[in-house]
């Protein structure tokens, strides 16, 4: 069950406020989202690298749908949140739709808000 936050209007305010080599973060239900492009399409990562803790934004993507930590370059897959250099950390992904009105994140229900 999922909480589904609204981030952005329409696809055309996503694609101008998200661009290939650059990312967005936004705080929703408390936890800080880092949105990103790889590959042609759009996702939600956690912010923060889970190997150091230092944000993704300061990072960048790559052209294979990755996304790199500024740090020591761990490189992690936008889609599955897997690492694919660097270690066997993984991040947190959340769910992207684009719907007709508008763009949303989905956020996981905490045990105690349902």
């Amino acid at each position: 069950m999922y909480h589904w936050l609204k981030i952005y209007d329409s696809f055309e305010a996503l694609e101008n406020n998200v661009l290939a080599d650059k990312t967005e973060v936004l705080v929703l239900k408390g936890e800080r989202v880092c949105i990103a492009k790889g590959k042609g399409a759009f996702y939600a990562v956690q912010e923060k690298c889970p190997h150091n803790g230092a944000s993704l934004q300061q990072g960048f993507c790559t052209g294979e749908g990755e996304i790199v930590c500024p740090v020591h370059r761990y490189k992690f897959d936008l889609k599955t949140g897997k690492a694919t250099a660097g270690g066997s950390f993984a991040l947190k992904t959340y769910p992207l739709e684009i719907r007709e009105n508008g763009v949303f994140v989905g956020i996981k229900v905490k045990w105690w808000e349902m």
